[in-house]
């Protein structure tokens, strides 16, 4: 039933950004000025609808989307679908214009970077959401990292159709054959607590280390098709359930146990499903759509590349066609996670197959602007920050380690990551 035809085909984009105080601290839920306050102030300014837990507003919803919270207070804008890019961009744009105009002479700005850049972990303040405390239990016992995946990354994700279950699997092996090399792109979090961690994407490092069982690339993608995956989700453990807004540890059963037995003599329903589906984070998720998740949160200009992208790659058969050849040759050398492991390292300038990641990378934008050209009105435009990018060869996070061993201040970290709009092409990142 989530088959859609090509006719009706459409975009998503979900962008997360950390909310900075001056000296590069995040924002927190609570006090003066916090998440909680612009949440409040959000819902008062544009009568978006508020969502609440208790007397807390955890999310708004209005005409052009949802706006949700991570686990640390980072910020989320989860667009409403969109026929463009473009389309997408405007909505961008306005969000990140209306935040800023509320927290003007606040000291705060919107920052897009991989991984909170100055404060420790523990230091960060928990969002007062219920699957938050189940999900801060669970996914420590699995991962060391998993804290820091909660509190401190911030990503980029973007959202697409697909007309059959063939059509389907032939995105996902594109998307995850070539996962590693779009984490290596958009790497932009080689700093946390103020020092180099040593890898360009310290965001993709910290998912190796949160639960194995929910992330990175499960074992459907050689041979895609909807049962198979299906019943990896119906096997993943659970960590929650949720009824009446009442949350419960679901102490490991999986939804397949669920069904079968029930819980607390409850069955589960759809809505239960859907938010099972919520709760497991592979490089490439498929629901009703497909979620390509691999991107380290980057200013405005970069995030619509990235969903420009994969829209000239899944949105034009004969793109799709050469990316799934370079798939196959990308594939060729290593596994997905030996292959994730470089681009995670090194960003661009690691290497895959003799090759460095920058060749590859080239070969891939060069396949999505062709299907931009051919397909796509108005968006072929929005891929030439990332085509400026993969020209100089350098991942987001080189640059910004360049520029913070020179001035290692917070100034330096925030004028880098800068949200700004897919207008200002004189922010760093699109330059």
């Amino acid at each position: 039933a989530s088959c859609t035809p090509r006719s009706d085909w459409i975009i998503g984009v979900e962008l997360e950004r950390h909310v900075l105080s001056r000296d590069g601290m995040p924002t927190p839920y609570s006090g003066e000025h916090g998440i909680g306050w612009l949440l409040g102030a959000l819902a008062q300014d544009q009568g978006w609808k508020a969502k609440r837990e208790g007397d807390k507003i955890i999310a708004l919803s209005g005409p052009n989307g949802e706006t949700t919270l991570e686990p640390g207070s980072q910020l989320e804008l989860s667009s409403a679908p969109r026929q463009s890019v473009r389309e997408l961009a405007t909505i961008a744009d306005e969000f990140t214009s209306i935040v800023s105009r509320l927290y003007e002479g606040t000291g705060r700005e919107q920052v897009a970077l991989g991984f909170t850049p100055f404060s420790s972990v523990p230091a960060i303040e928990w969002t007062p959401k219920g699957r938050y405390a189940i999900m801060r239990d669970h996914l420590i016992e699995r991962g060391p990292l998993a804290h820091h995946m909660m509190k401190g990354t911030c990503a980029v994700q973007a959202t697409f159709d697909y007309a059959s279950e063939a059509d389907c699997a032939r995105k996902v092996r594109v998307s995850s054959s070539l996962g590693p090399l779009v984490t290596a792109i958009f790497a932009n979090s080689p700093i946390a607590e103020g020092r180099d961690t040593g890898f360009a994407s310290y965001r993709g490092h910290i998912w190796t280390q949160t639960d194995p069982a929910r992330t990175g690339f499960p074992d459907v993608g050689d041979a895609f098709a909807f049962e198979r995956w299906v019943d990896w989700l119906l096997d993943v453990p659970m960590m929650f359930t949720a009824s009446r807004g009442d949350w419960k540890p679901a102490l490991g059963k999986t939804f397949r146990q669920w069904m079968d037995h029930g819980i607390d003599g409850r069955k589960p329903t759809w809505d239960d499903w859907d938010l099972h589906l919520t709760s497991v984070f592979p490089e490439v998720r498929v629901k009703h759509f497909i979620e390509v998740r691999g991107g380290d949160a980057v200013p405005a200009p970069l995030a619509m590349s990235f969903a420009a992208l994969f829209e000239g790659i899944f949105y034009d058969d004969s793109a799709l066609d050469q990316a799934l050849e370079l798939a196959e040759a990308f594939r060729h050398d290593g596994t997905s996670n030996t292959r994730f492991a470089e681009g995670v390292r090194h960003g661009l300038h690691g290497k895959v197959g003799g090759e460095s990641l920058t060749h590859w990378a080239e070969k891939m934008v060069t396949i999505s602007a062709g299907g931009l050209d051919r397909s796509v009105d108005g968006d072929r435009s929005l891929l030439r920050p990332l085509e400026a990018l993969v020209a100089r060869g350098n991942s987001p996070g080189h640059d910004l380690l360049a520029a913070y061993t020179a001035s290692p201040t917070p100034e330096t970290v925030i004028a880098h990551g800068r949200m700004g709009l897919t207008t200002d092409h004189g922010s760093s990142s699109a330059r």
